[in-house]
C-alpha cells in the first residue's frame, strides 16, 4: 500500500475534526464521540460528527453528506478523529470504506499506519475487491 506524508493542510483539517468534535462531544444521550472532516479539491472543507441511532451514522458520512449538499463532488482528503485515539486519528469502518469508495473513488484517507505513523492512503488500498455497481446495457 503506498502512502503519503501529511501536510500542512493535512494537519490543519485534522485540527478541524477535533475541533468540531470538541464542540459537539456527547458520550451520553447522542454519542458524539468523532469528529470528521472532508476537504474538496477547491481546498474548502465540511464537518460532521457521528450521529447515534439504530443505525447512526459516521463522522464520515456527515461530513460528505453536508460537502454533496452544498454542490460539491471533487474530494481530495478525509479524517476522521476522537481525542483520545493514537493519534486523534480513527480509521474508517467498512462502511464508510464502501461508502467513500463510491462517491470518491480517488479520496485520500488519513490514519495511522501499522507502526502508529499518521499518514494519507488512498481509500481503493483500504477495500480491496469493493463492491461495484454492475451496469448492464442492451
Amino acid at each position: 500500500m503506498k502512502t503519503y506524508s501529511l501536510t500542512q493542510s493535512d494537519h490543519e483539517l485534522i485540527s478541524m475534526a477535533l475541533d468540531v468534535l470538541e464542540r459537539n462531544f456527547d458520550d451520553g444521550v447522542y454519542n458524539h464521540t468523532v469528529g470528521g472532516a472532508i476537504r474538496c479539491k477547491n481546498g474548502k472543507v465540511y464537518l460532521g460528527v457521528n450521529c447515534d441511532g439504530i443505525h447512526g451514522s459516521c463522522a464520515e458520512y456527515i461530513a460528505i453528506g453536508a460537502a454533496i449538499t452544498a454542490g460539491e463532488r471533487d474530494f481530495d482528503t478525509i479524517v476522521a478523529t476522537h481525542d483520545k485515539a493514537h493519534n486523534c486519528l480513527v480509521p474508517p469502518c467498512g462502511n464508510c470504506r464502501q461508502m467513500l469508495f463510491k462517491y470518491c473513488p480517488d479520496i485520500k484517507v488519513i490514519l495511522n499506519d501499522e507502526k502508529g505513523n499518521s499518514v494519507k492512503v488512498e481509500v481503493k488500498d483500504l477495500l480491496p475487491l469493493a463492491y461495484k455497481r454492475i451496469v448492464v446495457s442492451d
